[in-house]
């Protein structure tokens, strides 16, 4: 088995796209994915599956989503090894000390043709950002609510995306490695 990360994108977001935590659960339950933990109300879902499951994972997820509660978000499934990877590749290391100014914004693909210029040329001058395969980073020290460029990543970047700020990646990042490791001693028992 190995262990996953699905992120879904605007969910409980504003009072649309509603879906509690334990439907979530009780949905990924019925797909034969075993372990699932959820973090916060934002769609953050870590579990175990088979690695065959991978390829379709999000799209069956999304479709079951639809049937069951109306509405199909996009879902970005990473590997355990893909989330450590983007923590560790953090361009921006003070996010330690203010973990709400930094956004990761998982992508759905690697985007082919990003216009990052066009994202510069309305950035506030204390914002900066980095693409780094299907992760981009923005640094935000003022915040995102107001922030034009963030608002517009997606539309840059031409791909779907969800963002998570520097605390609750790293908070998924922990629950994905304990599970790992539960994972881990039961097999090796």
């Amino acid at each position: 088995m190995n262990t996953y990360i699905a992120l879904l994108r605007a969910i409980n977001a504003g009072g649309v796209n509603s879906l509690s935590m334990k439907d979530l659960v009780k949905l990924l339950e019925s797909m034969g994915l075993g372990n699932i933990k959820t973090y916060i109300q934002t769609g953050n879902a870590v579990f175990l599956g088979k690695e065959t499951d991978a390829i379709e994972l999000p799209d069956k997820i999304k479709a079951r989503i639809k049937r069951s509660h109306g509405f199909a978000p996009e879902v970005i499934l990473l590997r355990l090894e893909e989330l450590e990877c983007a923590i560790a590749s953090n361009p921006y290391p003070e996010a330690d000390s203010d973990p709400k100014a930094l956004h990761l914004t998982f992508l759905t693909c690697t985007p082919k043709a990003p216009d990052l210029a066009a994202l510069d040329k309305i950035r506030k001058e204390s914002e900066r950002f980095v693409l780094k395969g299907r992760v981009f980073y923005f640094h935000a020290p003022e915040g995102v609510a107001r922030s034009k460029s963030f608002s517009r990543i997606e539309k840059s970047l031409g791909v779907f995306g969800t963002a998570r700020n520097w605390r609750t990646a790293s908070r998924i990042l922990e629950m994905a490695r304990q599970i790992a490791s539960t994972d881990a001693a039961l097999r090796h028992g």
